[in-house]
């Protein structure tokens, strides 16, 4: 569990974005955004989605490094060999 909140933490970070910022463009709780960052709920699907377009909306940078860090099969392939 967890990818693409160890990603979306790290671009906040990187970026310096709150996560109260994405929830108020996302139009989501900032409890969402809490449960994906500390990888207590995985997001949909959809939400990715959403996500990258509310990431977009702040920063086209960062929302670009959310969805590489995301799809980076790096990690997965070192926890395979």
């Amino acid at each position: 569990m967890g990818k693409a909140g160890k990603a979306l933490k790290q671009v906040l970070k990187s970026y310096g974005i709150t996560q109260n910022r994405l929830a108020v463009v996302m139009q989501v709780g900032r409890s969402n955004v809490h449960r994906w960052v500390y990888e207590v709920a995985d997001p949909v699907g959809d939400a990715i989605l959403e996500i990258r377009k509310g990431l977009n909306k702040i920063n086209p940078a960062a929302a670009e490094e959310f969805i590489r860090l995301y799809l980076d099969e790096s990690e997965e392939d070192e926890e395979q060999s």
